[in-house]
């Protein structure tokens, strides 16, 4: 293992993390039958809010109620407790993805493990207490905590003074979003693995460490023995 440390995203790399369902499951609680054109409007309101809070331009309390802000309206329910409701929702239906609960023991045994998330704080302890993988993780470094979200280096700077700054040849970054999770480890000087699961272009200026094929790969703890793999069709 050429890597001391290995750094997770959670969501869509832990965990599934289905939308959707949570908002329908939250929904129903308030005796709405929360439809796909429901959320097909949700998503166009609540997307470039994401973009906003990864750009640092808003907040994280501003990201979570002010796409809730049409639905508080209709149901005369404040964004923050709907917020509230969606994110216990999710932990209710959060599962790991396929793969996780055999990859992280194995992992474990080389490396010490962490995670950066730009998710929230209400959701993060209750999901890795319920599906029991909080005993792999070392640290958790939650983006409304420090107050500033990946791709800005500043999160990464921050994790890696609560790991005991170790040197950065050491230390791999593992996520589904190029924009935020790759970008971010690339700028912050450490190499980068990309589960890129749709087979996503590569946005502009990003090239990772790793690129692993995932369909078909039974043991991916052993890509990380320090052979970096060449990009499929880049």
């Amino acid at each position: 293992m050429r890597y001391d440390w290995i750094l997770f995203d959670a969501d869509e790399t832990l965990f599934s993390f289905d939308a959707f369902a949570g908002l329908k499951v939250m929904f129903a609680g308030l005796g709405v039958d929360f439809s796909e054109q429901d959320f097909a409007e949700y998503q166009t309101v609540n997307k470039p809010l994401w973009v906003k809070y990864q750009d640092g331009e808003i907040s994280a309390k501003q990201l979570q109620e002010d796409r809730f802000l049409v639905w508080s309206e209709r149901l005369d329910v404040s964004p923050a407790e709907l917020n509230s409701r969606f994110l216990d929702a999710m932990a209710d239906i959060c599962q790991p993805l396929e793969g996780v609960r055999e990859v992280l023991p194995a992992l474990a045994q080389r490396a010490k493990l962490g995670i950066i998330t730009n998710g929230f704080v209400q959701l993060q302890q209750i999901r890795l207490t319920k599906t029991g993988l909080s005993e792999y993780f070392s640290h958790i470094v939650i983006s409304e905590e420090v107050g500033v979200a990946k791709p800005d280096v500043a999160i990464f700077d921050h994790t890696f003074a609560q790991i005991g700054l170790p040197d950065k040849s050491r230390i791999l970054m593992v996520g589904d979003n190029a924009d935020s999770d790759i970008r971010g480890g690339q700028n912050a000087g450490i190499d980068t693995c990309w589960l890129n699961v749709d087979d996503k272009p590569l946005p502009h200026g990003v090239m990772p460490t790793y690129c692993p094929l995932l369909a078909g790969d039974p043991q991916p703890a052993s890509r990380l023995d320090g052979k970096k793999r060449t990009m499929r069709g880049r």
